[in-house]
């Protein structure tokens, strides 16, 4: 689908009095746009810490922001506060292009077909990782995670960690990667293949609290979600794979720690 057949009307006449296109944002403008999304994504989430910081009262080095980094509370928190700063920016950015909100992100529902498809594919490659993490010795879950999810329970949170990590994150890092940064890239010069792969990148650097191991993990579980997004034209598809990743990873580490 083109920028033009994204939008039922014409839009606005420019001052030469021709009808200003619904038109993507290119490799350039999407880049800028994505640097700016990550900005208020992190503005988000670093303003929950910076009140758990405040409201504490312990001085500010690395002991207490390593401490408060792997609570599993403020890390809830701080996912679920990215999101709405990420959409108001997402909204911003489609507003100017003249496409629709759902139209440029792709929020279309998949058929029954993608979905188990997409599901198929997603638990053969997390049997893979699960058997070279075994081979390697590796463990399955990251120590991150192990931290988290203790502090979590603790805290009696491991509800709110469950609909940060498995409904809220999908959402803000789908939204962002196959959603904008997909749409954009592929209409540039990348094209779709591109488009996957840089997206892939960009959303595994945002996940650089693991080891090169699991972030390796993480960019191959980003190409298939890029290639669905690709095949479908769906990025509702990969929200809904990556929330039951994150809930398996979730379960797992739950199971791991009740057996440690």
């Amino acid at each position: 689908m083109t920028a033009a057949e994204s939008s039922a009307d014409a839009g606005p006449v420019s001052p030469s009095g021709k009808s200003r296109e619904p038109r993507a944002w290119k490799f350039i403008g999407t880049s800028l746009w994505g640097l700016l999304l990550f900005g208020a994504m992190f503005v988000g989430q670093l303003t929950v810490v910076a009140w758990f910081l405040i409201v504490s009262g312990e001085p500010i080095n690395t002991s207490t922001l390593t401490t408060l980094l792997s609570n599993g509370r403020i890390i809830s928190l701080s996912v679920i506060m990215g999101l709405p700063a990420i959409l108001i920016v997402l909204w911003i950015a489609t507003r100017l292009s003249r496409i629709s909100f759902a139209d440029y992100l792709a929020l279309r529902w998949p058929s029954w077909r993608m979905l188990a498809t997409g599901l198929a594919a997603l638990v053969a490659l997390m049997m893979v990782w699960e058997a070279v993490s075994h081979v390697a010795g590796r463990e399955s879950s990251p120590g991150f995670m192990m931290d988290v999810l203790k502090t979590a329970r603790a805290d009696g949170a491991l509800w709110l960690l469950v609909i940060a990590f498995c409904v809220v994150a999908p959402i803000t890092e789908e939204f962002f990667a196959r959603g904008f940064l997909y749409r954009g890239w592929s209409e540039s010069f990348l094209r779709p293949a591109g488009a996957i792969l840089l997206s892939s990148a960009v959303w595994t650097m945002m996940h650089m609290q693991y080891n090169w191991f699991f972030l390796t993990q993480v960019f191959s579980i980003g190409l298939l979600f890029g290639y669905l997004r690709y095949r479908s034209g769906s990025t509702w598809l990969t929200v809904v794979l990556h929330g039951f990743n994150n809930l398996a990873a979730t379960i797992q580490t739950i199971w791991l720690a009740n057996n440690s």
